[in-house]
């Protein structure tokens, strides 16, 4: 299409950032990933064209290498993803006010909508490859620092499960990649039931904020109010070694409803921490722990038409839907209580159940134009998590 309109065709590179967490039994790899995968911008008038998709993924693999410092792994994932593409002037409006009265600055799609909530994933995405790592030791600590390369190849197993408004974007989710990353591992030999674990759990939280100031610049606009409170689905990674906690969580809170009769609206925010901190009281698998994190944080809002035609109308019409958003820092302190359950006769991993209380704290004013969303960041989250901990 773009090249019938005399234009250059969209970049085929991308790039990826994700979290994920891994764990050996004997020769067997289990774990799972999440990512985001981003598209350099096409520049087509005042417009950029670009997609960025979403990715949750189970591995499991099978290590060519025995346990030690380097490891060669071949694995095969399956999962669900998240597609958006967008075309939006490169200079998008950044006040409020007037976003309100004309919010229809370009069009965006969205395949699986995670903006409405991670329970959204969708539609399954498998990757293939190998993986490469090498561990170096830190003095003094159980722990090792890993390095790690992945090489392989995704695609989407099913063909046009990626349709949007009459094109198939299947290709966004297919190609060649090679990811370089590091981390924190606890090698075999340093492993010791109580004395150090990592652990992964889905995490499930409850915030008590609601988007008060928003819904009343909605209301002035003639617009509908955002109602009842964000909650969010996450994941948890939480190691433990003589009592010190340290991990990262990253969860999605959302809100969505409809604006008018023709228009839905969805509040989002994506948060990423890096906790530390101490378990302080244990009785057989009963733990309390303390923990403080520091991370990223980020608002995004967005007004779109429900109904859009299909391309190459779209391409020509354009103006439907907009989107405002801003990012800066967070801070949670939190309590955390965890029971864990012994699972089979070996005792190969624990299933975790966690409870959690804490206090997020908007470090950035977090501007929706000239609102500061700040106060409706901040405020008392709830969590529960269930996991497994070898």
């Amino acid at each position: 299409m773009l090249e019938d309109r005399g234009l250059s065709p969209m970049r085929n590179r991308y790039r990826s950032y994700g979290l994920g967490y891994q764990a050996r039994i004997n020769d067997f790899v289990l774990g799972l990933e999440l990512s985001q995968h981003q598209s350099k911008a096409s520049h087509f008038d005042e417009f950029d064209i670009k997609y960025r998709t979403s990715r949750a993924l189970l591995n499991v693999g099978y290590a060519l290498t025995e346990e030690g410092k380097f490891q060669l792994i071949h694995y095969m994932s399956l999962g669900v993803g998240y597609l958006n593409f967008e075309m939006l002037p490169a200079d998008q409006t950044q006040n409020l006010e007037d976003f309100l009265l004309d919010s229809k600055e370009g069009f965006i799609l969205r395949e699986n909508n995670i903006h409405k909530g991670s329970q959204y994933f969708g539609d399954f995405l498998t990757e293939i490859g190998f993986q490469l790592s090498y561990d170096f030791d830190l003095p003094g600590r159980k722990e090792a620092v890993e390095v790690l390369a992945k090489v392989g190849y995704s695609f989407s197993p099913f063909e046009g499960k990626w349709e949007m408004n009459g094109y198939s974007f299947d290709n966004t989710q297919s190609g060649a990649f090679v990811r370089i990353g590091a981390g924190i591992s606890l090698p075999d030999r340093n492993f010791f039931y109580k004395d150090a674990s990592i652990g992964a759990s889905l995490y499930r939280g409850f915030h008590f904020s609601k988007p008060e100031t928003l819904n009343g610049e909605l209301a002035k606009k003639g617009l509908q109010s955002l109602e009842g409170a964000p909650a969010n689905w996450g994941l948890r990674i939480l190691g433990e070694t003589d009592g010190l906690l340290y991990g990262v969580d990253v969860f999605n809170s959302a809100m969505k409803g409809m604006a008018s009769d023709s228009q839905e609206q969805t509040l989002n925010s994506l948060r990423i921490y890096a906790n530390a901190g101490m378990k302080f009281f244990q009785f057989k698998n009963f733990s309390l722990g303390a923990m403080g994190g520091l991370g990223y944080g980020n608002i995004r809002y967005t007004l779109s038409e429900v109904e859009k035609p299909d391309f190459p109308e779209l391409f020509e019409q354009r103006y439907f839907d907009g989107y405002l958003k801003n990012s800066g820092l967070m801070a949670k302190p939190e309590l955390l209580i965890e029971y864990g359950i012994p699972m089979t006769n070996r005792n190969l991993f624990d299933l975790v159940l966690g409870a959690s209380a804490g206090y997020e704290l908007a470090l950035s004013n977090y501007r929706l134009g000239e609102l500061g969303m700040a106060p409706f960041l901040s405020g008392p989250v709830v969590g529960l998590s269930l996991g497994v901990r070898p």
